[in-house]
């Protein structure tokens, strides 16, 4: 075999290859290390079964599907939120569908702005179960104003509730697991805590001091190579956080329904978050695309980010001011159908056969029927 024949091959592998990680990525809905995680890492149903793990924010949206989901598991639940009413409802619900029974189930009404509360809470999910392996930090509030136009309360409420409240509860569950030298904390972030975006000021200012604090807290933890501190950072997932995220004023919520149709099942999400859990991983991503290509840009081109976020941010006020629903802008929608017919030439010159996700030629309708 000639030199010349060598580096060809040599060239036309690196090409197959760039073009399977292409592939790859256009199908993604998390980012790489994650999905293989998916295909070839720990389990959940192996890893986590007779643990005992602290929800918060349990009553809607993530919180209450990874509760549902993690009643399948075999462990012991602890559910947080501030509606006691929501939380026997939940409760009542993972008896129903899940493998629990009555006592593997604590329902703590918890209010995470309310510091003074954290200590006495800990105290009584150790008195009922003994110990606590994982805390689950996901409540949290959104918002939908313009920075100019928002009163401070509302930045301050947002901190107190996103970041301060969560930062306080784990101070207090931190001291047991260094005593046990172990355990994990995972904090559900938001793809808004590494990227930002218009109308959101006060919400991404909290999420980018709470994936600060907890890089921050690992390296601290290096010397507890037990204690797992992991960042989830969702895109839009289908819940009722916009529908419930702050205006203005403290006093004002946005109070409508959104159309979910462009976002991504809660239970996906859920499942790839217990994938995380499972596999120790320090931060995921975890997203339908364009909104994990996006966070891919910020993360590797951030230059050309900037560009785009400039452009996108100014269609996305102009919908706020003229009352309209803020989704992305066609022409990030267009990028991506791009991608979408390159997958497709590819595929067929390859000979292999590859399908969208399902619901995803949905989404891409249904963001673009806004427009």
């Amino acid at each position: 075999m000639s030199w010349e024949l060598l580096l060809w091959l040599l060239a036309l592998g690196a090409l197959l290859a760039l073009l399977v990680q292409l592939l790859r990525f256009v199908r993604a809905d998390g980012d790489l290390t994650l999905l293989w995680a998916e295909w070839q890492g720990r389990r959940p149903e192996w890893e986590l079964t007779d643990m005992v793990i602290w929800v918060t924010g349990a009553s809607s949206g993530i919180g209450e599907e990874l509760v549902y989901q993690l009643s399948k598991l075999g462990v012991s639940l602890v559910l947080s939120a501030r509606r006691v009413q929501e939380l026997e409802r939940v409760k009542r619900r993972c008896l129903e569908n899940g493998i629990l029974k009555e006592k593997d189930i604590f329902v703590l009404p918890l209010d995470l702005t309310d510091r003074s509360s954290h200590e006495a809470a800990t105290k009584a999910v150790l008195q009922e179960f003994g110990k606590i392996d994982i805390l689950v930090n996901n409540g949290g509030q959104s918002q939908r104003s313009l920075c100019v136009d928002t009163n401070l309360d509302v930045f301050k409420e947002l901190m107190e509730l996103n970041y301060l409240g969560t930062v306080s509860l784990t101070m207090c569950v931190l001291p047991h697991m260094i005593e046990r030298k172990q355990g994990k904390i995972v904090t559900v972030n938001s793809l808004l805590g590494i990227i930002s975006a218009p109308l959101s000021s006060g919400y991404c200012a909290s999420k980018h001091a709470l994936r600060g604090f907890f890089n921050c807290l690992r390296v601290e933890l290096a010397e507890y190579p037990g204690i797992v501190i992991s960042n989830i950072c969702p895109g839009p997932v289908q819940s009722n956080i916009v529908k419930n995220s702050l205006t203005e004023e403290v006093t004002k919520s946005v109070g409508i329904d959104t159309v979910q149709s462009h976002k991504m099942a809660t239970s996906r999400c859920v499942r790839l978050m217990l994938i995380s859990m499972a596999n120790d991983l320090k931060e995921v991503w975890i997203a339908d695309h364009p909104f994990l290509l996006v966070v891919y840009l910020w993360q590797y081109m951030p230059t050309w980010a900037w560009w785009l976020t400039n452009i996108l941010g100014k269609k996305r006020i102009e919908n706020f001011k003229n009352g309209l629903n803020c989704v992305p802008h066609a022409d990030l929608l267009v990028y991506y159908k791009l991608l979408l017919v390159l997958e497709k030439e590819v595929s067929t010159r390859m000979q292999i056969s590859l399908t969208l996700k399902p619901g995803r030629q949905n989404m891409i309708e249904g963001v673009l029927a806004f427009f």
